[in-house]
C-alpha cells in the first residue's frame, strides 16, 4: 500500500511539471572562437573586447525584481580549445575606491559581499551547473550548484578547481578578466550552447542584479531562469584530465585522561581525479587525512536525539548531492560522516577510525541521465574492538519533464570478516538499503516537492523496516506554502544515514504570506504559521509543535521575526530536560508548553553586526529563558572577529536539576594575504566541562596545494587541567597532468 500510494502521488505531480514553454526567455549570448592569446590583468586592451557581443541591462533582483539595476555590469564571453575567457565590467554610479570583502580568503560568501559571479549550465538541465565568481580585490571562488539552486544550500563551495582571473579597480568601475580550463568543466562532446547566467552583489547601493531576470521570492542562483550561450563553432573534449594531489603530514597527540601519548609520526597519501569521457570523474583516495578540517560548532543539546552535524571533509563534498540529497531532513538514507566514525568499545564513544583508500564514479552519462558509485574502506582497529566496514553507494539520477528528476539509491555497508580469510566479509553482519526518491520541479520555478519510498535490510530481515515520505512545495511572489507527510516504520534503520528516531508518522505544514510596501525602511513583511504532528499507533500523538510567526525583512538586509509557540512532548523513554545527569522525567509522562520567541539578523554589510535568537516560556515542567547569537566585527577585508554565546536559564522543580548552561565560543579569521590565512578557535561549554582550542594556519603557496598546521588542545574549565592534545602539519600539492 506504502508503494501504491507513492506512485499514485508520482502520476498526480505530473499536471504540475508537464508546462508549456517557460515565459523567462531572452535573447542568447554570442561566444567567438578566437586564435590569440588573452593577458589577465584587468585591463581590456586586446581588440576582441571591442567588439560587440556584450550581456548588457542587467536587471535589479534585490531590493525590488521590477527595473534595470542601477549599477550596470557587462560581460562578454569568447574561448579556444582549451579556455573559456570571460571580460565583465562592473559600473559604479561615481567615483569609488572601497569595496566590501569579507576577508581575502578563496571561497568567501554572503550577500555583503561585492563581487560578480558567473553561471555555467553546461547540460542544459536547469538542474546543474558550475559557478566561478571574483570580487573587486582578485578573490576567487567556484562552487557547484544542484537541486536547481532553489535554495542558498544547493550552493557548494567546497569544489575546488584550478582556473586563472584578474581584478583591477578604477575611478568608477572595475574589471574582471579570467580564463577557465575546459579541462576544469564537464559538458558534451560537440556542445554548441549552454545554459548561462550572470549576477553582481554590489554592497554599497544595497543591489543584487541579474542578466536573465529572476523574481524576488527566488534564489539568486535559481537554475529555471537563464540564457543561451552560443559557440560559433562546436566545443571538443580533447585528451583525458588527470590530476594527482599526494600528500604528507606528520601530528603527535596525547591523552591526558587515559595517559596515552603517541610521538611524531609521518602519514602519507594522497588523492587522484580522472576524468572520464566528457562528462564524468573518477575520484580515488588512499590513506586520506582530514586533519586540517575545521572542528565542529558545539551547541548546547537539549534535544532527546542525535544532533546533525554537516560534512567537513572535503573528499566528500565534491558532487555530494548525488547521494546526500536523497531522501530530507531527519530521513537521510547516506549521511557520509558515518564513514571513517565508528563505536570504541572501551569507552562507548565515538572515534574516528582510519579509511584505508576509496574511490567515486560520477557526474553524467548524457543530458538526461547522472550516476554516482563510491566504495570506502576502513580499518580494523582491534585496540579499540573497532571491526572494518566496507561502505557501498550507487546512485542513478534520470532527468524527467522540463526540471524534475527520479533517483534510485542502494547502500550497502559490511563488516569485514575477522575469522577466517574468506569470506571477505561477515555474511550476516550487514545493513543495506534501496530507496526511490521523485525531485519535482517545475519550469516556472513555483512548484517543487520530494516523495520517496526507501527500505532498509538486515541479517535477521525486520518487517516494517520501510520509510515513506511526500512533500509539496509552492512559492510565488507573495504566497508561501509547503505540506508533507511522513510514515517511518518501526525498523527502519539506515545505519549508513541520518534518522535519529523510528516507529512514527508526521504531518507539517507551513503557509507565509508577504507584503511589499513602498517603504524605505521595510523591503518585505508578513505573518505565518507552522504546524507539526507526530503519532503511532501504539502511543497516538507523541509530539505536536504549532507555531504563529510574522517576519520583517529590512532594505538594510537585516531581518526581524517573532513567534508563538505551544508544543506536546509525549516521553516514551526517560529524559533529563537538562542534559548534565539530573533527576530524569519519566517515560509515560506528557507535557504541553507555551512560549514565546525572536530572531533577529543584522546587516551584514555593517563591519559591525550581531544576530540573536531569544526563546521564553513553560519547558517541560518548569520554565526556560534562552539568549543565543553571534557578534561578528570585520576589519577590512584583513580580520575578522566573532563571538558565538548561548545562555539558557533552565528552571525546574525538584527532584529534576535547574542548570545555568553557557556555551561561548570567540573566533579569530586573520587573512594576511589570499594566500596566507590564520583561524583560532575557541569553545567553552559547561554542559559537557569542555575548553576546546583549535588554532590551524594555511599557506596556498601554488593553486589548490596547501601547507597547514593545526593545534588542538581540550580543557577541564574548573582546573584548567588537559584532556586531548594533538598537533598536525600537513602539505599537498595538486599536480595536472
Amino acid at each position: 500500500m506504502k508503494v501504491l500510494t507513492f506512485l499514485l502521488v508520482l502520476m498526480f505531480s505530473y499536471p504540475l511539471v508537464a508546462q508549456q514553454e517557460s515565459i523567462y526567455k531572452y535573447p542568447a549570448l554570442i561566444a567567438d572562437k578566437i586564435q590569440h592569446e588573452i593577458t589577465l590583468d584587468g585591463v581590456l586592451d586586446e581588440a576582441v573586447w571591442n567588439e560587440d557581443n556584450w550581456a548588457k541591462d542587467f536587471m535589479q533582483f534585490y531590493p525590488s525584481d521590477s527595473s534595470l539595476a542601477g549599477a550596470q555590469t557587462k560581460v562578454k564571453i569568447v574561448y579556444d580549445d582549451k579556455f573559456i575567457y570571460i571580460a565583465a565590467v562592473m559600473y559604479n554610479l561615481g567615483p569609488r575606491d572601497k569595496y566590501v570583502s569579507t576577508s581575502l580568503r578563496r571561497d568567501y560568501r554572503g550577500e555583503q559581499n561585492d563581487g560578480v559571479s558567473f553561471v555555467f549550465d553546461t547540460f542544459n538541465d536547469n538542474t546543474n551547473a558550475f559557478q566561478f565568481g571574483v570580487n573587486p580585490y582578485g578573490v576567487q571562488r567556484e562552487s557547484l550548484i544542484a537541486n536547481g539552486g532553489m535554495l542558498s544550500s544547493d550552493l557548494n563551495l567546497a569544489w575546488d578547481n584550478k582556473w586563472y582571473s584578474a581584478a583591477k579597480i578604477y575611478e568608477d568601475h572595475w574589471i574582471v578578466e579570467a580564463a577557465i580550463p575546459f579541462s576544469t568543466l564537464r559538458y558534451n562532446d560537440g556542445a554548441s550552447n549552454w545554459n548561462v547566467n550572470f549576477y553582481r552583489i554590489d554592497s554599497e547601493y544595497n543591489e543584487r542584479s541579474t542578466w536573465t531576470p529572476i523574481p524576488r521570492n527566488f534564489n539568486v542562483i535559481a537554475l529555471a531562469f537563464t540564457r543561451k550561450l552560443l559557440f560559433t563553432e562546436p566545443l571538443k573534449k580533447e585528451g583525458a584530465n588527470l590530476s594527482i594531489i599526494p600528500y604528507s603530514a606528520m601530528a603527535t597527540d596525547k591523552n591526558f585522561l587515559e595517559g596515552k601519548s603517541n610521538p611524531l609520526r609521518p602519514t602519507f597519501g594522497g588523492d587522484a581525479k580522472v576524468g572520464v569521457g566528457p562528462a564524468l570523474n573518477l575520484d580515488l583516495t588512499f590513506n586520506p587525512d582530514f586533519s586540517q578540517v575545521e572542528v565542529d560548532e558545539q551547541v548546547t543539546n537539549l534535544d532527546r536525539f542525535e544532533i546533525f552535524f554537516p560534512e567537513r571533509r572535503q573528499f566528500f563534498l565534491e558532487n555530494a548531492d548525488l547521494f546526500a540529497d536523497f531522501g530530507t531532513q531527519n530521513i537521510r538514507p547516506f549521511f557520509s560522516r558515518r564513514i571513517g566514525v565508528d563505536r570504541d568499545e572501551n569507552t562507548g564513544q565515538n572515534v574516528q577510525n582510519q579509511i584505508l583508500f576509496g574511490g567515486r564514479l560520477s557526474g553524467k552519462l548524457n543530458e538526461n541521465w547522472r550516476i554516482g558509485v563510491m566504495n570506502m574502506q576502513t580499518a580494523n582497529d582491534e585496540e579499540r574492538g573497532i571491526v572494518g566496514k566496507n561502505f557501498t553507494v550507487a546512485a542513478l539520477q534520470k532527468k524527467v519533464f522540463s526540471r524534475s528528476n527520479v533517483g534510485l539509491i542502494m547502500i550497502n555497508r559490511e563488516n569485514l570478516n575477522t575469522v577466517t580469510e574468506l569470506p571477505l566479509f561477515e555474511e550476516k553482519a550487514y545493513n543495506r538499503l534501496v530507496g526511490m526518491d521523485y525531485n519535482l520541479a517545475s519550469e516556472d520555478n513555483r512548484w517543487s516537492g520530494k516523495f520517496f519510498y526507501h527500505k532498509t535490510f538486515e541479517n535477521n530481515n525486520p518487517t516494517n523496516s520501510d520509510a515513506l515520505h511526500g512533500q509539496l512545495n509552492y512559492n510565488n511572489l507573495n504566497w508561501s506554502a509547503s505540506l508533507s507527510y511522513s510514515d517511518i516504520g518501526e525498523n527502519f534503520d539506515p545505519k549508513v544515514g541520518f534518522a535519529p528516531r523510528n516507529d512514527y508518522k508526521r504531518l507539517a505544514s507551513r503557509l507565509i504570506y508577504q507584503f511589499f510596501p513602498v517603504s524605505n525602511l521595510i523591503n518585505r513583511h508578513g505573518p505565518g504559521i507552522e504546524t507539526e504532528m507526530l503519532w503511532n499507533e501504539s502511543l497516538g500523538n507523541t509530539d505536536e509543535l504549532y507555531t504563529f510567526l510574522y517576519e520583517f525583512q529590512f532594505q538594510s538586509l537585516s531581518r526581524l521575526s517573532f513567534t508563538v509557540n505551544n508544543r506536546y512532548t509525549y516521553l516514551f523513554s526517560p529524559f533529563d530536560p537538562t542534559r548534565t545527569g539530573g533527576e530524569r522525567l519519566e517515560a509515560g509522562t506528557d507535557y504541553r508548553n507555551s512560549f514565546l520567541g525572536f530572531r533577529y539578523i543584522g546587516n551584514p554589510r555593517k563591519a559591525l553586526f550581531f544576530t540573536l535568537r531569544g526563546d521564553m516560556g513553560e519547558y517541560f515542567t518548569g520554565n526556560i529563558k534562552t539568549l543565543q547569537g553571534t557578534m561578528n566585527w570585520r576589519l577590512g577585508y584583513l580580520a575578522n572577529v566573532s563571538m558565538n554565546f548561548s545562555y539558557n536559564n533552565i528552571r525546574l522543580p525538584e527532584p529534576q536539576n535547574s542548570a545555568d548552561l553557557f556555551l561561548i565560543g570567540p573566533r579569530f579569521d586573520l587573512t594576511f594575504s589570499k594566500d596566507l590565512f590564520w583561524t583560532t578557535f575557541f569553545q567553552y561549554n559547561n554542559q559537557i566541562d569542555n575548553i576546546n582550542i583549535n588554532t590551524r594556519i594555511q599557506w596556498r603557496y601554488a593553486p589548490v596545494s596547501d601547507f597547514f598546521v593545526v593545534y588542538t588542545d581540550n580543557y577541564f574549565p574548573s582546573t584548567f587541567a588537559p584532556k586531548q592534545r594533538a598537533l598536525i602539519m600537513k602539505l599537498n600539492y595538486w599536480f595536472n597532468i
